[in-house]
């Protein structure tokens, strides 16, 4: 490296089946990007730190930013920070991910919650540029909010939870939740795990557009995004995720339930304002990026 260059920055993003380290300035510059299985703790950090040593050795980092499946703690005083909390994931509750491996790196070290993370990255470089509240929606095996309040996630007692806000059925709904703990949550009724719960035996590939499910999934949606305008009020809100990747006709049916749900009371943005994510599977990986870009300028 020579003199006076400027470092890149590391970034992990953790996920319930795979690990994507990326080392970049930004989207027009990865220098690298490695995947890491999701296993037993010990083993994945283990694959992480040998990843992040090879590349403080070969170009070094200016900051690490770690964005990570939850529930996690992101309060600073507490000395679980870092820690992932309860989970379903087998092995993972009180697992130290941050300070584990930060650790090695006398850089900056940023953590937050993979939503949260893609959330600032799509702030930074994609469909929230300019705007200061901001929401990021996945609809994936879970559903997952990152909430963007004049410019930084939601904290309080706890990070972003919006899957698991309960919400009517439609009437002809019966169909079992793809929840464990709510039969009426978002997560639940939304999500592939809910889909399938909804399903049965029946496949999701087998299912057309017109299916009653996608009904299902469209209203949870809206009345998502419905808790959202009223609340939080954020000035876009991108939808991604592999629900939506595999069923894009679901994008466009929830502007106008949304619009119909809040019946004229709130003054929705015009335009396009339910989109997909600019940076498209890339918001995840970008997300540690971005937040390692803030923690280097601090």
């Amino acid at each position: 490296m020579r003199a006076g260059a400027v470092l890149p920055v590391a970034g992990i993003e953790l996920g319930g089946t795979k690990c994507i380290l990326t080392l970049a300035h930004g989207p027009d510059r990865i220098l690298a990007q490695e995947t890491v299985a999701t296993q037993a703790p010990e083993v994945t950090l283990a694959g992480l730190e040998a990843v992040l040593a090879v590349w403080w050795r070969d170009h070094g980092f200016a900051a690490l930013g770690i964005a990570s499946f939850g529930p996690v703690c992101l309060d600073q005083a507490d000395e679980r920070f870092g820690h992932i909390l309860t989970t379903s994931k087998p092995g993972w509750s009180g697992t130290d991910v941050a300070r584990r491996l930060a650790a090695p790196f006398a850089v900056p070290m940023a953590f937050d919650t993979d939503v949260n993370g893609a959330a600032l990255a799509e702030m930074r470089w994609g469909a929230g540029q300019g705007l200061s509240d901001f929401a990021y929606v996945t609809v994936g095996t879970g559903v997952g909010v990152g909430l963007i309040v004049n410019g930084r996630p939601t904290r309080g007692i706890g990070h972003c939870e919006m899957g698991h806000i309960r919400v009517p059925r439609l009437p002809t709904d019966t169909a079992p939740s793809g929840c464990p703990f709510h039969d009426d949550c978002i997560e639940g009724l939304a999500s592939g795990t809910g889909v399938r719960a909804a399903l049965g035996d029946q496949p999701v590939e087998s299912v057309g557009e017109d299916h009653p499910v996608w009904d299902r999934v469209a209203s949870a949606i809206a009345l998502l995004c419905h808790t959202m305008v009223a609340t939080a009020g954020p000035q876009r809100i991108a939808i991604g995720g592999g629900v939506l990747q595999r069923q894009p006709h679901l994008l466009a049916r929830i502007d106008p339930l949304l619009r119909e749900s809040i019946a004229g009371y709130l003054a929705v943005p015009s335009g396009p304002y339910i989109v997909s994510p600019m940076l498209g599977d890339q918001a995840g990986p970008l997300g540690p990026i971005a937040m390692g870009l803030q923690a280097r300028t601090a």
